[in-house]
Parts: C-alpha cells; structure tokens; sequence
C-alpha cells in the first residue's frame, strides 16, 4: 500500500492511532519537517495539542555519523556513556558539538515555533510522529528527549518503517505505530506518490493553525468523585463542586477573582484540564450572595485567604480526599487570597499556581510563602505583569514566573487558556504527586 502524500498518510495513521490512544493525556510532536504534516493530521484526529520535537545528535567528533548523544530544548542533554567509551571520548568532545548544535537547535525552534511556548510534556503521553522510519535514529534521540522533558510515556507514530529500525525503535519508545514494515523497504520516499520535501513555510503554518483549532470538549472523568457539595464557613453555608478522579495524585482548591465565583467558565476550563490530568479540583464560592454584594469584602484579602483555609480542611476531612496533598489556584485576587492562605504558619499546600493574579496584594505574607509558587502573566498585560515581578521579588519559596506571549490579562486569545491549563496541571502533578502524603489524626 502506497500513501498519496503525507497528508493521506497523516489521516490513515490516525485510523490505527486513535483506538491505542484512547483515554491518554497526548501531545502529538512532529519531527520537522516531514513529520509535521503527518502529524497535523494525527493531531486533528485526537483533538490533542500539536506541537515539534527539535532534536538534534551529537555525533563523535570523527565519526559524525555515530551518535553519542542527543540535546533538545529546555537543556534537555541524553548522553550515551557505552558510544563515548567505545569511540574514546571524553565531557569535553561533547560539550564541544553541544555547543555548535544548540546554536543550529535554537535557531529552528525559534524559527518553527516562533513566541508559542513549548507545550509541557510532564505527566503526559508524548507521540512522536514522522513520516517514515529508514534507520530510526532521530526518532530514538526525540524520544529520549520526550523522556527528559517529563513525558510519563513516549509513543513513535509513523506511516512506514524499515522492520530493523522499527524492531530498534520499540527498545527506546514505550510502543511504536507503524502500519507498515515492508520487507521490500528501501527508501521512505517509495511508499509515497508525493514525496514532495515539506518547507519551512508549510511546517509554521500548520503550527500556527493547529495552535488556534478549537478543541473538542472532553467528558468528565470517569469514576471517583464528581459532586455539589456544601462547605460550612462559621455561619455561612458556601457551595462548590468537587471533583476527584480515581487514582488521583492531589487535590486543588479554586480561589476565583473579584466579581467571580465557582462557575467561572476560565476557571472550570483549568479544572477539566487538571481532572484529566489526574488532579482532583474544588471550585467554591470565597463569599455567600449576600457577602458579595460588599465590595469591601471582595479585595478583603484577609477574609478570602481564611475561607480558602476553611475549604482547604474541608477537603483534609473528606474520606476519598484525606490522603492527598493540597494545592491552590488563584486567580486575579483570588490569587493574593490563595498566597496568604499558603502563608499560614499550620499550611501544608504544596504548590500554588497564579493566573493573571494580583499576588501583590498579599503584601508581607509573600515572604512567609513555603509552597512552590508558579506565577502565570499575559505578556500584553504589562501593569500585573510588573506588579508579579515585584511580588516576586519576594518570595522565598520555589517559584517562577511564566509570561505567556500576545496574551491580555483574562487570557482571551486563541490557545492561552489551553496553554495556562497545561502550565497549571504540570506544575500541580510535578509538585503534588512527589509530596509526602499527609497523616490526619
């Protein structure tokens, strides 16, 4: 069976593709710059982010060819100790090819990718997609990197694969796709009628449609827990919805902004990323109607950090929830309420994430903060931009501050929500799920 161009193949590939697949956090990586149209469309068929895989070998200095090494972005380094050893080299030759090729690296994700930031591979499945296998070797490298990005689990997709290269290939990846492993295989180009070289051009454009394509909404969790519930705050009754799935690594409180409360549609978008990110979430009301109705109450950072507390216990006492560490996500004020909650001297949150937040208002309780905090600004927001660098300034936990590119301060624009959700559920999963489980007694 032959292929009409990457396109067609693209689309079978799927077919196959979408059954393995099913129920998996994907992130679909083309190798550019063939693979990139093949993986458009494997993309679509997922409604799953589309994104490149940069990779480039480090070869030994007199034998290029023979690789002891890959680099990828983020200084992503894989070393292959046994290849050094062989050819007698030594940290020195490999910083040195490491140098020139993390230049020629740089320049084509910034060439290919442009102000889109990466998207996060930690905790999800990483499908690296080319158009066709011949020896493997950079697909072998790109799942390397994958790993070393923090994909908990690297899938090769391809339309056609030398069966050699394949048979290498399910070493290093954690299943391999390929309808096709001709015994006849000798070029890639053979089991196409359109071979034609993708260009520069084609490979950007497709990134840029694919990062702006709606997504198709996904069903909520199965199993766990998915429910109304009520939290009592003194003598006010505060409803909510909580949502855990089974197997989940921690949970996240929701701290909406002013004028908000729990059917925030930013803030439910988040959740349904984290919940299919095995992260339990409770969106609450900070206020009753009538406390609402206050605008002193609204920025009373004070009040809204200890109901924050308040739910943050709620969900310590609840059975299918006492076992898991606790996160919070804050939004605008709701982010200073959720910083001065984590600042308590009896906290036990493990991680905060800021959307667009106000952490400023949070005042001296910032530099109490032990919670790992991630700050996430829109770059075309530039007065919260500067007042989280100022708030920044002084923490003295872990923390970092994300500026998402062309994004204003309610993240409007296409994929910046998507890219927030993501940033959140990476930094959440890489937080919660290696904290200690707390003990209630």
């Amino acid at each position: 069976m032959t292929y009409t161009n990457r396109t067609d193949a693209g689309r079978r590939l799927a077919t196959e593709a979408a059954q393995r697949l099913d129920g998996d956090d994907v992130v679909v990586l083309g190798l550019p710059r063939g693979g990139v149209p093949v993986a458009y469309e494997l993309a679509t068929a997922l409604a799953a982010p589309l994104d490149v895989i940069v990779v480039r070998k480090i070869g030994v200095p007199f034998q290029p060819e023979l690789a002891m090494g890959a680099i990828g972005e983020d200084r992503a380094r894989v070393v292959d100790a046994r290849v050094m050893s062989m050819a007698g080299a030594d940290e020195r030759d490999f910083a040195a090819v490491e140098e020139r090729e993390r230049q020629e690296l740089e320049r084509r994700v910034r060439q290919f990718r442009g102000d889109r930031p990466r998207m996060p591979l930690r905790g999800r499945t990483a499908v690296v997609v080319d158009d066709g296998i011949a020896t493997g070797s950079t697909a072998r490298a790109a799942c390397q990197v994958a790993r070393h990005l923090g994909a908990r689990r690297v899938v090769v997709a391809t339309p056609v694969g030398a069966p050699d290269a394949v048979e290498r290939l399910e070493q290093e990846a954690d299943e391999v796709i390929c309808p096709q492993t001709p015994d006849d295989f000798s070029s890639i180009g053979q089991w196409y009628t359109d071979f034609t070289q993708t260009s520069d051009l084609e490979v950007t454009e497709l990134l840029a449609r694919a990062a702006v394509r709606p997504r198709t909404e996904h069903a909520p969790p199965s199993g766990g827990v998915d429910e109304e519930v009520e939290i009592q705050a003194g003598p006010i009754r505060l409803p909510g919805h909580l949502t855990v799935p089974e197997q989940a690594v921690g949970v996240v409180v929701f701290a909406h902004g002013s004028g908000s409360g729990r059917h925030s549609p930013r803030n439910r978008e988040v959740a349904e990323a984290l919940n299919r990110g095995g992260l339990g979430t409770l969106l609450f009301d900070l206020l009753s109607e009538a406390e609402a109705e206050n605008r002193d109450n609204v920025f009373d950072i004070g009040l809204l950090a200890g109901r924050l507390a308040v739910a943050a216990e709620w969900v310590r006492e609840r059975p299918e929830t006492a076992k898991l560490p606790v996160g919070y996500f804050g939004a605008s004020t709701g982010a200073a309420a959720a910083l001065a909650a984590a600042a308590e001297p009896r906290s036990d949150v493990q991680a905060v994430v800021s959307r667009g937040g106000r952490p400023d208002l949070a005042g001296e309780a910032l530099e109490s903060v032990r919670a790992a905090t991630l700050l996430i600004v829109g770059g075309d927001d530039p007065h919260v931009l500067d007042l989280n660098r100022q708030a920044q300034a002084r923490l003295r936990c872990e923390h970092r501050l994300t500026v998402i590119p062309g994004a204003t301060h309610l993240f409007e624009e296409p994929g910046a929500l998507t890219t927030v959700a993501e940033l959140a559920r990476d930094w959440f999963t890489g937080h919660l799920a290696r904290a200690p489980r707390p003990v209630r007694g």
